[in-house]
């Protein structure tokens, strides 16, 4: 696909293991980064305090500490990078829960809008500091070697002419084109705030040249959006959407 961007395979760690790694821009107004989520013990007593008590609640109902910490340092992570643009300490960040779940800032004006994704080994975060307020970002991160049932998705998922371009590859370039279109559906459907409700198999996306969305119901009007993928490390793919909610 050619509409892949080049890889991030080698990733400097600067200064402090849980900060992120700034990832090379691909849409004006939207910085995007990188973490890993692998604090140290060190970093976990550091960084724990920062969480609101909601967050650490959540954090404490997780099965096993692997994932509590996961949990934390990305948490951490996003209140780190939030707390840049706003000038403020990571703790003070008004996090809150939007539409269907989706976190956004309280009481903040102008309030940046800014998007998480996360997957086994890292998660990717975009915050669109400086964008007019129509404008909503959206971001999915997948593992390369995903084990997803492309064939059997792509017909609960995709449209007919995205499940036609499938046919005369291989397994392993099914699995792998299948995933790119999720992560595009799934960057828009994070965007609006739908999540899983929204279109899927509606939503008619071209990966092939560039990434765009060519046909879907409204909100998923194609004007209204700007797709593109964003450079990871090699195991990963990832896709950031930009939403004109002006067209809604």
């Amino acid at each position: 696909m050619s509409a892949e961007p080049t890889s991030i395979s080698n990733i400097a760690r600067e200064a402090r293991p849980f900060e992120p790694i700034a990832l090379p821009s691909v849409v004006a107004g939207v910085s995007l980064w990188w973490s890993d989520l692998a604090p140290t013990q060190d970093d976990i007593a550091r960084i724990s305090p920062w969480l609101a008590t909601g967050e650490t609640e959540r954090a404490a109902r997780f099965a096993t500490a692997a994932l509590r910490e996961k949990y934390i340092a990305g948490r951490a992570t996003l209140r780190w990078l939030l707390a840049r643009v706003l000038g403020i300490s990571p703790d003070a960040v008004p996090l809150r829960r939007g539409l269907h779940g989706r976190p956004e800032l309280d009481g903040t004006t102008p309030a940046p809008d800014f998007n998480v994704s996360h997957t086994d080994g890292g998660a990717v975060i975009a915050i669109g500091n400086g964008l007019p307020p129509p404008m909503r970002v959206g971001v999915d991160v997948e593992r390369e070697d995903r084990r997803v049932g492309a064939d059997r998705l792509a017909r609960k998922f995709l449209t007919p002419r995205e499940q036609a371009t499938l046919t005369d590859i291989d397994a392993a370039g099914r699995r792998q084109r299948f995933l790119r279109y999720w992560t595009c559906k799934e960057a828009m459907s994070k965007a609006t705030g739908d999540g899983l409700s929204a279109p899927f198999a509606q939503l008619d996306v071209d990966i092939d040249e560039s990434l765009r969305l060519i046909a879907g119901p409204a909100p998923y009007d194609p004007p209204a959006w700007t797709l593109r993928a964003i450079a990871v490390p090699t195991q990963f793919l990832a896709t950031l959407a930009l939403w004109d909610s002006s067209h809604a």
